[in-house]
């Protein structure tokens, strides 16, 4: 093989690693985490990772996320915020580190629960450039998980693949609210296929969470919105995979794909989803 051949995968995976480092990991000090009410006994804590819901009983909190073990401090300064009572459960929505890389802080005072893909992944370390000390949860589950703690109950199912293979969607049934992870997150998907994310699987998964009675949803990442909010997600999802796949059926290059990614759904060059999910899709929806 030739220099320039090498030259050019070295570059493209040093791109790839930059990129997947701008998108999950802050260098040096926390930034400030805001707290937001969603209803009675649910708070919502936004900024440097994955929004967290914070779940008050009278018998402990119900984290659902952790963000980077970094915001640890200003967590618990944000859950001390609100309630005396003690942080009991972590429900893990997945393995990113902008997720659960608090476990590694919380895992000695909590118990921590994910799906049995998403513990896998940490172990596997099928994120690029994840830290070290990434520390999976020692309470798993394949479909369903129940919390019960001071009256109170949180819901974890799984519904099918997305973002990754383990996304839970975490549920409030007394609240009627959700925690969609990054199913749900920004304005267009992110398809970790590393991770066994699929485009393909992506509507039908939402399609099971959207039958859950609720009418609030806290995503992976942005404000809190609605059911109907995620319904909009859910079809613009569907509206990309079928734009994608009409492409690549028509014998179009990946280049020639993601400009018209670009240009409709914002999948420019310099975002992840150009990067990393750009060459997956090219794949899956052949």
């Amino acid at each position: 093989m030739s220099r320039t051949p090498i030259a050019r995968i070295s570059a493209g995976a040093l791109l790839l690693a930059g990129c997947w480092v701008a998108y999950t990991q802050n260098q040096g000090k926390a930034p400030a985490l805001t707290l937001n009410k969603v209803k009675d006994g649910l708070y919502e804590i936004e900024g440097d990772g994955g929004n967290v819901a914070v779940y008050v009983t009278g018998e402990g909190v119900i984290l659902v996320d952790d963000k980077f073990e970094q915001d640890y401090e200003n967590i618990m300064a944000k859950v001390k915020s609100v309630t005396d009572q003690p942080v009991k459960y972590v429900v893990s929505t997945h393995h990113h580190s902008d997720h659960s890389g608090g476990n590694v802080r919380f895992i000695s005072t909590a118990e921590i629960i994910s799906t049995a893909n998403a513990r896998a992944n940490i172990v596997e370390h099928k994120q690029p450039n994840a830290p070290a000390n990434m520390t999976p949860a020692r309470v798993v589950f394949t479909e369903e998980c129940s919390v019960f703690l001071g009256g109170k109950e949180v819901r974890a199912r799984y519904f099918g693949r997305g973002h990754t293979n383990g996304d839970a969607v975490v549920y409030f049934p007394a609240l009627r609210t959700i925690h969609t992870g990054d199913l749900m997150a920004g304005k267009t998907p992110l398809i970790d296929y590393a991770g066994g994310g699929s485009l393909k699987a992506w509507t039908e998964t939402l399609d099971g969470a959207l039958q859950l009675d609720f009418d609030t949803v806290i995503p992976g990442h942005g404000p809190v919105t609605t059911k109907a909010g995620l319904l909009e997600y859910r079809n613009n999802v569907e509206k990309l995979r079928n734009r994608a796949a009409g492409l690549i059926h028509e014998g179009k290059s990946q280049e020639e794909v993601g400009k018209v990614m670009a240009a409709e759904f914002g999948w420019g060059a310099g975002t992840m989803q150009a990067q990393w999910s750009l060459p997956g899709i090219m794949t899956e929806l052949k």
